[in-house]
């Protein structure tokens, strides 16, 4: 399909298709839907509350077309596709490349599947019914099943006479022509600017790059994405267990892959879930509750060590006051380490051979950043308290501390990476716990043995 040239004269204002709807102005609509881009349409619709869109497609379905379907967030297709009839959901996947008829198809209640797979074309139908059969976020799930192959022996000229004849079967986005042998297993590829540049009677196997990245359709997304990362890809033939060419993948899905497991990191660093336009308050506290849970549990174990020196606080009030710094701080300086081998883990960049590396580097990193901010802490103590012996405690545990912080940061994720769990998710609670009680610990344990008569 064609898109409308963007510019900056044709973005919308943020609140036109509300304002057109409380002005029952559809046909507004219907002309903006012609002049701006399906993505900045998907947006306003997206900001529109479900009362809103509701109105919108009960008024005029026909604005919820294939391509802004397309760009919608899953969770607002989840919400609409109720809305829409089944016959209108298929003419609308027939439209789409198979990877974006696939992200609909999945949104889908079983009963509403069931009714818009059985409208389709039995092509259509067996191509998504095959996607369907991977994992969520596998490239087999992900993939696009419209691609162009050739043999090696066919001329520039049979490839593009083929192309031509193909029409509408050809995928609306591609940029390599893939090479197959008879097994159609991928063995080369020609972009298509070479095609465009090289005579017609110039043969395939003469033009193709015969280095070729594949990529297995039971491949994570997220793995898929490194490689697209790492060898600079702009698309890649995706292949079966016997390496037959089943699909590919473009670089514009692997941009928003990428987009999706940053986000999907960051927020679980913080022990969180996106909170989605559809999402009630209810929904946003089933996924923060949890965690919080397991926080509330991991602060007792830390207020038990502190229980533990009750005697000691009481004697000397300043320990209640300076104790906070040195969990505060090493909490602080494990969420540093942590993020970055959280990242580091991502790209790859810490593994089995750079884990000795990276372990050391920390710990020298924590105690040189530790040393630093110890002695800045023991000259405040000794200058707040007049007390040369709870600078030293001060000074003691804030070293100590940072190098648990350090080595928590990166042994944590490293651990949990190890025993199959996502470092991202979990990493932020032990690495805090560790932070706390160590700190707690080695300051109140250190003011006993020096500030206190035995």
């Amino acid at each position: 399909m064609d898109n409308p040239e963007i510019t900056s004269s044709n973005i919308p204002d943020e609140n036109l298709i509300a304002k057109a709807l409380d002005d029952q102005e559809i046909g507004v609509l219907q002309h903006l839907l012609n002049d701006i881009h399906p993505a900045d349409f998907s947006d306003q619709f997206e900001q529109l509350t479900t009362d809103q869109r509701e109105s919108l497609i009960e008024r005029a379905p026909e604005l919820i077309t294939a391509d802004v379907l397309a760009e919608l967030e899953d969770e607002v297709v989840e919400d609409i596709l109720p809305l829409l009839p089944s016959g209108k959901i298929a003419d609308a996947i027939t439209e789409l490349d198979n990877d974006d008829a696939t992200q609909i198809i999945e949104e889908m209640d079983l009963a509403q599947r069931e009714e818009v797979m059985g409208a389709l074309e039995p092509e259509d139908r067996a191509a998504l019914e095959a996607s369907l059969e991977f994992d969520d976020e596998t490239i087999g799930r992900l993939m696009q099943r419209e691609f162009v192959a050739a043999p090696p022996f066919w001329t520039v000229g049979d490839t593009i006479d083929h192309m031509r004849e193909t029409g509408e079967d050809l995928p609306y986005l591609f940029f390599n022509i893939w090479v197959v042998d008879t097994g159609f297993k991928p063995i080369g590829y020609v972009p298509l600017s070479d095609i465009m540049r090289a005579p017609r009677e110039k043969s395939l196997q003469d033009i193709m790059h015969d280095t070729i990245v594949t990529i297995d359709q039971k491949m994570d997304q997220e793995d898929a994405a490194y490689l697209f990362e790492k060898y600079n890809l702009i698309s890649a033939p995706v292949i079966d267990v016997s390496g037959r060419l089943t699909g590919m993948m473009t670089v514009d899905d692997i941009i928003e892959i990428i987009q999706d497991e940053n986000k999907e990191d960051i927020l679980a660093l913080a022990g969180v879930s996106e909170a989605g336009l559809t999402d009630t308050a209810l929904d946003t506290v089933r996924a923060r509750a949890p965690w919080l849970f397991i926080n509330l549990i991991t602060s007792i174990l830390a207020s038990i060590v502190i229980a533990q020196f009750d005697y000691a606080i009481t004697q000397i009030v300043a320990l209640a006051v300076l104790m906070p710094i040195v969990a505060s701080m090493g909490g602080n300086a494990g969420t540093q380490a942590l993020t970055v081998a959280v990242r580091n883990l991502t790209e790859k960049d810490l593994t089995s051979q750079t884990a000795w590396r990276a372990i050391r580097r920390e710990t020298l990193a924590a105690s040189m950043i530790g040393l630093i901010f110890a002695v800045a802490l023991a000259i405040i103590a000794y200058v707040w308290f007049q007390d040369e012996q709870l600078a030293l405690v001060a000074f003691v545990a804030m070293i100590i501390n940072h190098i648990f912080a350090g080595l928590a940061g990166i042994l944590v994720p490293l651990g949990l990476k190890k025993f199959g769990a996502d470092p991202a998710v979990a990493s932020s609670v032990f690495v805090t716990t560790v932070t706390d009680i160590i700190g707690f610990f080695a300051f109140l344990g250190f003011a006993v043995l020096i500030l206190l008569p035995a």
